[in-house]
C-alpha cells in the first residue's frame, strides 16, 4: 500500500472521528496491508477508539502493542520511526542500501552540474562560446545515473526530465562522431 493511500486513510479516519452527529457503529478491527520496512512494525490495524473515533493498533516485531491516534500514526510514518538513524531520516531512506542509491544520485548530480564547469572553461580557453565533447559525455553520464536513481525513488517527474534530455545527449554525440569530418 502506498504512503498516499495511508495518508488518505489517516485523513478519512480523522474526519469521521471528529464529525459531530456521526452515530454509526465503528467497524470491527481491520488489518491494513502496510509494509513499514526498517520501522520494526509487524502489523497495523484500524480499530474503533474509546472516544468513538478510530485508532491505529500497531504490533511491533518485539511483541509490544500500541494504540495510536491518526496524528500519532502519521508521525510514526514520517518522523517517529523508532531506531531510525538521523542519516536515514535526512536522506529519507530506510536501509544502508538506500545510502548507496543516494550516492548514485549525488554522483549523477555532480557529473550533471560539472558539465557546466567544463563548458565554461572550454569557452574561456577559446575566447568564444564552445560546447566540448566532454560536456555531452558528462551530460549523458549524469543523466543516466540520475535516471537510475529516479527510477529507484519511483519519481516520475525526475524520470521524465532525465529521459528526455538523455535522448538529446545521445543525438549530439552521434552527430559529433558520425558526421563526416571536414578536410
Amino acid at each position: 500500500m502506498s504512503i498516499l493511500r495511508v495518508l488518505v486513510l489517516v485523513a478519512v479516519s480523522a474526519v469521521f472521528s471528529a464529525a459531530p452527529g456521526c452515530a454509526q457503529e465503528p467497524p470491527e478491527p481491520r488489518p491494513l496491508p502496510l509494509k513499514l520496512r526498517g520501522a520494526g512494525v509487524e502489523s497495523v490495524s484500524l480499530t474503533p477508539a474509546e472516544d468513538g473515533g478510530y485508532a491505529y493498533r500497531v504490533l511491533w516485531r518485539d511483541g509490544r502493542r500500541e494504540s495510536l491516534s491518526p496524528d500519532e500514526f502519521a508521525e510514526l510514518l514520517y518522523t517517529g520511526v523508532p531506531g531510525r538513524r538521523p542519516l536515514f531520516a535526512f536522506l529519507n531512506i530506510t536501509s544502508f542500501a538506500g545510502v548507496a542509491w543516494v550516492g548514485v544520485g549525488l554522483l549523477g548530480q555532480v557529473l550533471f552540474a560539472g558539465r557546466m564547469l567544463v563548458q565554461w572553461l572550454a569557452s574561456e580557453r577559446n575566447r568564444r562560446s564552445v560546447v566540448p565533447v566532454g560536456f555531452w559525455w558528462m551530460s549523458l553520464g549524469g543523466a543516466t545515473l540520475l535516471l537510475v536513481y529516479f527510477v529507484w525513488r519511483k519519481d516520475v517527474v525526475g524520470v521524465l526530465g532525465q529521459a528526455t534530455g538523455w535522448m538529446i545527449y545521445l543525438r549530439n554525440l552521434s552527430l559529433i562522431y558520425l558526421s563526416p569530418r571536414p578536410g
